[in-house]
C-alpha cells in the first residue's frame, strides 16, 4: 500500500511526459518503444526496491536503481512543466473563445488549440540538459576529483607551524565504488600534496565494515606524512541502517569499522585528541565521534578536550558541520578550525567561483561545502571522497581539500 501514491503520482508524470512525445512524433513503433522502455523502467525501480533487504542495506543494484529513479523524475518533470505550461496557456485560450463565442459558431472542436509542436521540442531541448548532466554525473562525475586550497591566517599559529599544509578527506564510501582505477589515482593525488598532516572526517563505509575489504590495500598506500593520519568516525560507521539479528552483530561490525582505521594507518580519535609538537610548540588534534543535529549524537566535546587547554591552537575533526553550528563555534574553548565533511554537498549544485553556488542541500544544512567564517573560527566542510545513494556526481565534485595555516593577520 506505502507504494500506491508514489506509484500513481510516478505514472501521472508519465502520461504528461507522454504528451511531448506525441505531439512531436505520429510514428507509433517510436510511442509504443517509449511506452515500453518507461514501463520496464519503472518496473525495475519498484521491484529493486520493493526488495530491499534492511539487513544487507544498499547495494549496486539499488544504486543502480536510484539512478534510473533521478534520470528519469529529473527530464520528465522538465518535460511535465513545459506541457502544464502550455496547457495553461490553451485553457486560457479556450476560455477567450468560448466567452467570444466561439464555440457556438458550428464548431465545437476549435475552441481548445491543440498543442503545438515546436513547443514540445523546446521541452525535449531543455529536458536533455538534466539527461545528459545525470548521465555524465553517474560515468565520470563521480571520479573527477578535485584538489581544492585554502590558506587560513592566525594570529594565535605558533611560529613553529607558520606554512603547516593539512589534507583532508572525508566520506569515503567504500561500498559504492566500482573503479579501483579510479580510486587509485585519486590516492597518488593525495600523495602528490606535500601535505604536513592528513586529517579524514568519517564514514568509511556505507554500513559494512566487509565493504572496505577490497580496498583496505588502496588506501594503505595513502603516505603517513610527518606529522601523521588522524579520523574520526560518521553516522554511517555506527551500522545504524540495518536491521541487525542481534546487537553483538552490530557491535562486532562496529568495533571491525573502527579497526579498518588502524589497517590503513590511521589513529582513530574517538572523543579524544592528539598532539603534534614541533621546536618545542604543539597543535591539538582533536576529535569527536558523530555529532550531528538531526542524526546520532555521540560525540562529546568536554571529554575530548580533556587534555587541551584553552591556549592550545586547535584542529577540531567533526563529521556533522551542525555540530559547528549548535555547539563548536560559540564554544568557550575556541576551536580555531573544525573540518567537517557529511553533506557531500548533495551531489548535485551548481558551483562557478564568483557568481552561484548552489545546492538543495542548502535548505537543511547552514554550512554545506567549503570554508565558512565566524568569529574567528573557521570551518571546511569536505564535498566527500565518495558517493551514496545515487552513483553520481553533478556539479559538485569529490573533493580533497589541502588548507595552509599562516601566522599573522590576514592580508587586505
Amino acid at each position: 500500500m506505502r507504494w500506491l501514491i508514489p506509484v500513481f503520482l510516478y505514472l501521472l508524470l508519465e502520461v504528461y511526459a507522454f504528451q511531448a512525445i506525441r505531439t512531436i512524433t505520429k510514428n507509433q513503433i517510436l510511442q509504443i518503444g517509449y511506452i515500453v522502455l518507461s514501463v520496464l523502467i519503472l518496473s525495475y525501480i519498484i521491484y529493486t526496491f520493493a526488495n530491499y533487504d534492511r539487513s544487507v542495506g544498499p547495494t549496486k543494484y539499488t544504486l543502480r536503481a536510484s539512478a534510473f529513479l533521478m534520470i528519469t523524475l529529473a527530464t520528465k518533470t522538465v518535460l511535465v512543466v513545459f506541457m502544464f505550461g502550455e496547457d495553461i496557456i490553451r485553457l486560457c485560450i479556450a476560455g477567450y473563445n468560448y466567452l467570444t463565442n466561439t464555440f457556438f459558431e458550428g464548431n465545437a472542436t476549435q475552441y481548445l488549440p491543440g498543442r503545438r509542436k515546436f513547443v514540445s521540442q523546446i521541452a525535449l531541448g531543455v529536458a536533455a540538459i538534466p539527461f545528459v548532466g545525470l548521465l555524465h554525473g553517474i560515468f565520470r562525475g563521480k571520479y573527477n576529483f578535485k584538489v581544492l586550497h585554502h590558506v587560513l591566517h592566525f594570529e594565535d599559529l605558533p611560529g613553529a607551524f607558520d606554512g603547516l599544509r593539512v589534507t583532508q578527506i572525508s566520506d569515503i564510501h567504500s561500498g559504492s565504488f566500482d573503479d579501483r582505477e579510479k580510486i587509485e589515482y585519486a590516492v597518488d593525488l593525495i600523495n602528490d600534496q606535500k601535505t604536513d598532516l592528513l586529517l579524514f572526517t568519517g564514514d568509511i563505509v556505507n554500513t559494512m565494515a566487509k565493504e572496505m575489504d577490497d580496498w583496505i590495500d588502496v588506501f594503505k598506500k595513502i603516505k603517513t606524512p610527518k606529522y601523521g593520519k588522524y579520523s574520526v568516525l560518521g553516522n554511517h560507521d555506527y551500522g545504524e541502517y540495518v536491521t541487525w539479528d542481534t546487537e553483538e552483530e552490530k557491535e562486532a561490525n562496529f568495533e571491525a569499522i573502527k579497526d579498518i582505521h588502524h589497517k590503513i594507518d590511521f589513529n582513530l580519535l574517538l572523543n579524544d585528541s592528539a598532539f603534534i609538537e614541533k621546536e618545542g610548540e604543539r597543535i591539538a588534534v582533536v576529535g569527536v565521534e558523530n555529532w550531528g543535529h538531526n542524526f546520532k549524537k555521540a560525540g562529546d566535546l568536554s571529554k575530548a578536550s580533556e587534555k587541551v587547554s584553552k591556549d592550545d591552537f586547535k584542529i577540531l575533526l567533526s563529521h556533522d558541520p551542525s555540530h559547528w553550528e549548535h555547539e563548536v563555534k560559540k564554544h568557550e574553548d575556541h576551536f580555531h578550525l573544525t573540518l567537517s565533511g557529511h553533506t557531500h554537498g548533495f551531489q548535485f549544485g551548481i558551483e562557478i567561483p564568483g557568481f552561484i553556488r548552489w545546492s538543495p542541500v542548502q535548505y537543511v544544512y547552514k554550512q554545506w561545502a567549503g570554508m565558512y567564517q565566524e568569529m574567528g573560527r573557521y570551518l571546511n566542510v569536505n564535498r566527500g571522497f565518495g558517493f551514496h545513494a545515487f552513483p553520481g556526481r553533478v556539479g559538485i565534485w569529490p573533493e580533497i581539500t589541502v588548507i595552509e595555516l599562516r601566522k599573522g593577520k590576514r592580508p587586505a
